[in-house]
């Protein structure tokens, strides 16, 4: 079992000294969230919470998380950092590949790539780009991050994405692994025909379960169980001994762990006391 610490949704004075006492430590990664803008009006609803709403959001600070992922690799050596989830399908692929690829690069090939679809509707309508197709716009996007990191010239044609041949350079030494956000019986197909992992953004233990046996399911008719993959996931089983047991029986590989519901409003805490309660789970859980 790996574990990640949960960084984002704060005052932006705390990621880098978290980043650090999370290495320190012994968490093997850092998860960030990932956020463009908050619209006046929606008319969208958040599928991972109770009533769908969004008010939990309103004035919580969103630090762009590939930055925050680039400041953060600077002050740490060893620990890995992934999107919790990046929604790629309202950006610019090319760009987002040479960002993704200079963090590489930069970082030590430290950088997992946890990518979905935003769920947000104004979030497409803010960057210009078109709701329908998106589920197919991501899929083309993947491909597009994996063909430009070859290092040779790569060209694509499909029905949202017209690349010319084109080449970056430095590419990284090791292919980015692609992690797959999302619980609809599309993203499952996804992650399990395109991606290297899959993250829960909650789900009770039975649920999970079956998310996972669905996700082996669809692997051996994709052709792709032999591949490494990786199942992250949060919740209350990670802080029991028995918990996290019952996490590995069902296949989950890394956890993700944080300290605050913000589903339920509950406020951010301080510095000091997220110090001391990363460095207590670690103590508890990690060490042992």
């Amino acid at each position: 079992m790996r574990f990640s610490y949960q960084v984002g949704l704060c005052d932006p004075d705390h990621y880098l000294p978290l980043a650090r006492a999370a290495e320190e430590a012994g968490f093997d990664g850092i998860t960030l969230p990932d956020s463009i803008c908050y619209p006046q009006e929606a008319v969208s609803r958040y599928p991972y919470n109770a009533d769908g709403s969004r008010e939990f959001l309103d004035q919580v600070p969103f630090v762009e998380s590939l930055i925050a992922v680039a400041a953060m690799a600077a002050v740490t050596e060893r620990v890995r950092f992934a999107t919790f989830v990046y929604k790629l399908a309202v950006r610019q692929v090319a760009a987002v590949a040479k960002q993704v690829q200079s963090l590489q690069l930069l970082s030590g090939n430290r950088f997992d790539f946890g990518v979905g679809i935003s769920p947000w509707r104004e979030d497409f309508d803010v960057t210009a780009v078109p709701w329908e197709g998106r589920g197919q716009r991501l899929d083309e996007q993947i491909e597009i991050l994996r063909g430009l990191e070859q290092g040779d010239y790569y060209a694509y044609q499909g029905q949202h994405h017209e690349l010319p041949a084109i080449k970056m350079c430095p590419v990284p030494t090791t292919p980015t692994p692609i992690l797959l956000g999302g619980h609809s019986e599309p993203a499952l197909k996804r992650a399990a025909r395109l991606c290297d992992g899959w993250m829960c953004a909650g789900a009770s233990l039975e649920e999970l379960r079956q998310y996972i046996a669905r996700i082996g399911e669809l692997r051996e008719e994709y052709g792709t169980s032999e591949r490494p993959f990786r199942i992250y996931t949060t919740g209350a089983e990670a802080f029991s001994k028995e918990g996290l047991a019952q996490l590995a029986d069902i296949g989950v590989t890394d956890v993700i762990i944080g300290f605050r519901n913000i589903y339920a409003g509950e406020p951010d805490k301080s510095l000091p006391e997220k110090l001391d309660m990363l460095r207590w789970y670690a103590g508890e859980f990690i060490g042992a």
